[in-house]
């Protein structure tokens, strides 16, 4: 058993991740946290969508260029809505006549489940700045100027990354196929505000912007929203990469720690550990609080 010295030192350690729940509980619990867990988004495919019959049309009629998948739940809720256009053989065989550009790990795992070969694959932190320097290092692999490129969307829409595939002559077509929406229990977020006001916790772990959004507007509806926004402010933040880091800066809550890499693994583990160096250089007194 771990010694409660170590890691989080029994700290009670809130994540609002959703789909990997179990898992992030499972990585605070083996880092000495006890774990506050509150599902705060489901993925919503949008079903009957004109932009994916628009995109469908012109990718089977050699209209576009270049395709950037940003998720891997979005390139698969994309091949199941591309089934009610044509077969997906057609749809994998259209893709590898162009350039495939994959937003990470994800969305590199779902295209080689379709058999769709990756042509550009962007490294970590995989934010907008970053596949725009893999674009721009990887012009004669992915050329923009007067090409057309589509971009699966996460969501909701990167006016900068689109802005940023302009400004390098590309014409950038938008695709989005799915959003985020709270999801149909929110009793657990509202647990998880009462907790965080009243001080009930000691370290909040952010994976995506949205959850912090959505941690909000359940506190707003609780009429809790400026008391949630002081407790973190109170809080040990960790936050799994630069474009989650913005968000949470842009309400003045310090973001203490962005782990290595934008893993769930890392972001516990290198979080526990900075919690553990700050007990360690509390004086005593404090400790026993």
């Amino acid at each position: 058993m771990q010694d409660r010295k170590e890691g989080f030192g029994g700290a009670r350690v809130l994540t609002l991740e959703s789909r990997r729940a179990r898992e992030m509980a499972q990585l605070i619990s083996n880092n000495g946290g006890q774990p506050v867990v509150a599902p705060s988004t489901q993925e919503v495919a949008l079903g009957a969508n004109a932009e994916v019959a628009n995109f469908m049309r012109a990718l089977l009629d050699g209209r576009f260029h270049s395709i950037l998948f940003l998720t891997g739940v979005g390139t698969r809720i994309l091949a199941v809505q591309a089934e009610a256009v044509c077969p997906r053989e057609e749809f994998v065989a259209a893709l590898r006549r162009i350039s495939v550009v994959a937003r990470g790990p994800k969305p590199v795992a779902a295209l080689r489940e379709l058999g769709v070969p990756v042509t550009l694959a962007v490294p970590e932190p995989n934010t907008w700045r970053e596949i725009l320097q893999a674009l721009d290092e990887n012009a004669a692999l992915v050329p923009l100027k007067g090409r057309r490129i589509a971009v699966q969307e996460y969501g909701v829409s990167n006016p900068e990354l689109l802005a940023g595939l302009t400004e390098r002559g590309a014409e950038a077509i938008a695709l989005r196929v799915y959003q985020w929406a709270l999801p149909e229990d929110v009793g657990p977020i509202e647990a998880a505000v009462r907790a965080l006001t009243g001080r009930e916790v000691e370290v909040v772990l952010f994976t995506s912007s949205v959850q912090l959004q959505h941690l909000l507007e359940i506190a707003e509806r609780m009429k809790l929203r400026d008391e949630a926004i002081a407790a973190l402010r109170q809080t040990l933040v960790g936050s799994i990469g630069p474009v989650t880091s913005v968000e949470l800066r842009r309400y003045g809550v310090p973001v203490a720690l962005e782990p290595s890499h934008p893993k769930m693994g890392f972001l516990v583990k290198e979080t526990a550990e900075r919690w553990g160096e700050m007990l360690r250089q509390k004086p005593p007194a404090e400790k026993n609080l």
